[in-house]
């Protein structure tokens, strides 16, 4: 994932990030209210700067939140603590570090989405180390219904039930458009809640 690394390192170090809208995800925000994320201790994969952290932990979830982009957990940290919420910030590479767990609930913004594509396999082994049975999974994939160059990368409903249904059961598939920096960009997208089987 060098490449990888290199290529999130230059979009934060420009400011060129258009997946952080500054503000919670409403799909997040969503399927929170409507109590589909039960349990206590989450963990938020590719946290970015930690917005959604910082409203998880204001609502009472005990947050880990990794991200591999250093300049990203920093800034992160600057927002809980202007927010005074408690959140356990890690650099990490979400397939290869030991994040802890196991979890109640994970949470990505955009992670799968792009991972299946470098190591689905060791994606999903970091998956089942950090979950247990009952573990609830919310992932906001690209949907490739529709997609967008430059875009997220984007996964079909046949793909993703084909790679994740055998760790995990589907509860609620829908779809919804991701917020951006910009109002006049909103990419279509997947919200899959999944329990761990």
């Amino acid at each position: 994932m060098a490449n990888e690394l290199h290529d999130f390192d230059k979009a934060y170090e420009k400011g060129h990030t258009p997946w952080d809208s500054g503000v919670p995800c409403l799909e997040l925000v969503r399927v929170v209210n409507a109590g589909l994320l039960p349990g206590r201790k989450l963990l938020e994969l590719g946290c970015g700067t930690g917005t959604n952290a910082v409203e998880l932990a204001r609502r009472g979830y005990k947050v880990t939140a990794a991200d591999f982009v250093t300049k990203a957990v920093e800034r992160a940290k600057l927002k809980a603590e202007a927010a005074r919420v408690e959140i356990d910030f890690r650099v990490a590479d979400v397939i290869k570090d030991d994040l802890g767990g196991p979890f109640d609930v994970i949470f990505d913004r955009g992670v799968y989405h792009h991972i299946r594509r470098v190591d689905l396999a060791a994606f999903l082994e970091r998956l089942s180390a950090a979950s247990r049975k009952g573990t609830r999974w919310l992932t906001l994939a690209g949907h490739a219904g529709e997609v967008h160059q430059p875009g997220p990368p984007t996964v079909s409903e046949a793909e993703f039930r084909a790679e994740l249904g055998t760790l995990f059961q589907f509860i609620e598939v829908r779809e919804f458009r991701f917020g951006t920096d910009s109002d006049d960009f909103r990419p279509l997208a997947w919200s899959i809640l999944m329990e761990r089987k």
